[in-house]
């Protein structure tokens, strides 16, 4: 069974030798996502309210450009610089999500890439 690699322009650019997302079978395997905004490719500056909201955003889109959608999303692994920010997160977190949570793991990491506070990856199903 081949891998597609998918991308959409309505999330932004993978910055490194990596695809955006890739189907496998009947799964999808989303890259992280850090609140860069898709059309400037530059970082959405704010704080963790800001930064999460954007995330959610780009990964909803690709989520919707491979066929996908948040409702079937599996597992996601969270990265935030500062756990302090975890209930904030977790409320904009939960308005996405809404009742059915997928499997999920947080980490506070010391960077992520272009400067970002969060950034998500996920595992979902297709069709």
């Amino acid at each position: 069974m081949p891998k597609e690699i998918v991308s959409t322009d309505k999330s932004p650019a993978a910055i490194g030798p990596y695809s955006q997302a890739v189907k496998f079978g009947d799964m999808l395997f989303v890259s992280g996502q850090i609140p860069l905004d898709a059309a400037s490719g530059k970082l959405v500056e704010g704080d963790i309210t800001v930064q999460a909201e954007q995330v959610l955003s780009n990964l909803s889109n690709l989520l919707e450009a491979s066929g996908s959608s948040i409702d079937k999303v599996l597992k996601t692994t969270c990265f935030l610089t500062n756990l302090d920010d975890f209930q904030t997160f977790n409320e904009i977190y939960a308005r996405y999500f809404g009742e059915g949570q997928p499997a999920r793991s947080t980490i506070q990491v010391s960077r992520l890439p272009a400067g970002a506070i969060v950034e998500i990856e996920c595992i979902a199903e297709l069709g």
